[in-house]
């Protein structure tokens, strides 16, 4: 499966300079949107009419009029049953347009588990308005682009992706409360998916993190409901899961490249999560992505 790059979407010269792109969603879903594919940038569609489904993962959004969608860099995606009315907009910006350095430091309290809190919302009326306008906007720049308002379109993305980030907020009540350890489990998260390939045990990420082990348990129970171990095992299981369905390399390639000593301790593992072998796990994939 190819990993399409935001460089792919260069229409005319003067958009090499460009760190986003903007298109009419049907535009787009005609080429290869219909594809199970993964991408190195941010995707916002917004829907204004119409429907579609858009699979993430493994898990399937139902996209109408009035929700907004954003696909993180990496995760598999495609879409499917569009509407003969639908209408909207799709957005391509870089990662240096996600508002990091904020969300990293003085909102790091927000960025717990968004990768899948942004991947489907449904805004009041009055809010998605606001944000269809600035989508409107970062288009006229879009298609005439000058050195000051390329700047301004950049401003308008971080806006809109601030708003909707206060949106699923108040949509989570678990985040609500403010914790001195939430940025803790941010950093948990950030280290597991740098490193879940090469370590893959609590008292690693504990020490990386300056607590023990206990206290780590405490803080991913807290956030995301599970343990720590539990959490670095669900990271493990969804890049066997998108390696089994979207890549071509055998199972012994992928136990070595996921850190395994063996194809028989990858089956294992596999076979203890989920009661099932390698190879069962990939033809059920495959007939999910195929139905």
């Amino acid at each position: 499966m190819n990993k399409l790059e935001i460089k792919k979407y260069i229409l005319k010269p003067e958009d090499r300079n460009l760190s986003f792109r903007v298109f009419d969603l049907v535009e787009c879903t005609q080429q290869t949107y219909l594809e199970p594919h993964k991408k190195d940038h941010f995707i916002i569609l917004v829907i204004e009419t119409g429907t579609l489904q858009l699979h993430i993962e493994e898990k399937l959004h139902y996209l109408k009029a009035g929700k907004i969608a954003v696909v993180f860099p990496d995760q598999v995606h495609f879409i499917s049953d569009l509407s003969s009315d639908l209408k909207g907009k799709i957005i391509l910006f870089e990662e240096i347009l996600f508002c990091s350095d904020i969300l990293k430091n003085e909102l790091s309290t927000y960025n717990v588990n968004l990768s899948t809190q942004l991947n489907c919302t449904f805004l009041p009326k009055e809010d998605f308005e606001q944000s269809l306008h600035l989508v409107k906007l970062i288009k006229s720049i879009y298609e005439k682009p000058s050195l000051i308002k390329k700047e301004q379109a950049r401003f308008h993305i971080k806006i809109f992706l601030l708003g909707l980030i206060e949106s699923v907020h108040g949509l989570h009540p678990i985040l609500q409360h403010e914790t001195v350890d939430k940025p803790i489990y941010v950093r948990f998260k950030k280290l597991l998916n740098e490193h879940y390939k090469q370590h893959r045990t609590v008292q690693y990420y504990s020490e990386e993190l300056a607590i023990t082990p206990k206290k780590l348990n405490a803080i991913t129970k807290k956030h995301c409901g599970e343990t720590a171990i539990q959490a670095i095992h669900k990271r493990i299981l969804i890049e066997i899961k998108r390696q089994l369905i979207f890549s071509d390399l055998t199972h012994k390639e992928i136990a070595f490249d996921l850190g395994f000593n063996s194809p028989s301790a990858l089956n294992k593992f596999v076979k203890a999560k989920l009661k099932e072998t390698p190879t069962e796990l990939q033809q059920e994939l495959a007939q999910m992505y195929n139905a």
